[in-house]
């Protein structure tokens, strides 16, 4: 099954995504563990890894992780970082792993484009017995500078005008998908704040790399990036500003 329209942009922004998409805390690692109860050194799946910022995380964290990524794109940007052996050609509707075969899967800002009732068969088929869901989604806080009101408004007017609706945005909630689900135990979640390293040129890049930036025509989406890069010039950066985390958990019940 081919990607969501959208999310096939991101082959285009492979290089913006990975510099201005923040790296996964060690704190985000532990709170997943600990919740879902995996063990040092079990096997992982991140899905829909993307360049694999979660991932390299699990894998600094002690864990035996595997990555399945769709793009070429990300794919090789991941490859490079974890090592090819780690990273697998697939996408969350066929999963190339065999049944029974990891104690967890993690998925870091995807979920919302899988098509959910097919990932989540595939999600159960490969977890162990007892084993757990962790749907990680990331938010930064740019509130309290000047420039965090227009660029709001402008992506904001970007994503509403978008000629393809966002999952993420107008589709149901990920606990919806769960509930329906077989298998599945009534899903939770566990939200933490932490400070990360910040720049202009991260800000820029983490925009570009949204979806429906991406997807737009190349004189339009020069002109957004243009002028993020105009606001983000009238005001100091901070060298660190808050991301927002939020840990969709849930196990498998039989």
């Amino acid at each position: 099954m081919a990607p969501h329209p959208l999310a096939q942009q991101f082959a285009s922004v492979a290089g913006e995504y990975e510099r201005g998409r923040p790296e996964c805390p060690p704190a985000v690692i532990g709170a997943l563990a600990a919740e879902l109860g995996v063990p040092a050194g079990a096997p992982v799946l991140d899905l829909g890894a993307g360049t694999g910022k979660l991932t390299r995380a699990l894998r600094a964290g002690g864990y035996d992780v595997l990555a399945v990524e769709p793009l070429a794109s990300m794919r090789e940007l991941l490859a490079e970082r974890l090592g090819p052996d780690r990273v697998l050609d697939g996408t969350a509707e066929q999963i190339p792993l065999a049944d029974g075969s990891v104690a967890a899967v993690t998925v870091a800002d995807a979920f919302h484009w899988f098509d959910q009732p097919a990932a989540l068969a595939e999600i159960r088929r490969v977890l162990r017995t007892g084993g757990g869901l962790a749907v990680v989604t990331t938010m930064p806080d740019w509130t309290g500078v000047s420039w965090a009101d227009e660029l709001g408004k402008l992506m904001l007017a970007e994503l509403k005008g978008a000629r393809t609706k966002h999952p993420g945005f107008d589709g149901p909630p990920w606990q919806d998908a769960v509930r329906a689900a077989d298998g599945f135990g009534e899903p939770r979640e566990f939200r933490l704040t932490v400070s990360l390293p910040s720049s202009a040129e991260r800000i820029a890049d983490h925009m570009a790399s949204t979806s429906w930036i991406a997807a737009l025509p190349d004189d339009r989406r020069d002109g957004v990036k243009a002028r993020i890069r105009e606001l983000l010039a009238g005001d100091e950066v901070p060298a660190e500003m808050p991301f927002h985390y939020s840990l969709g958990l849930t196990s498998i019940t039989s």
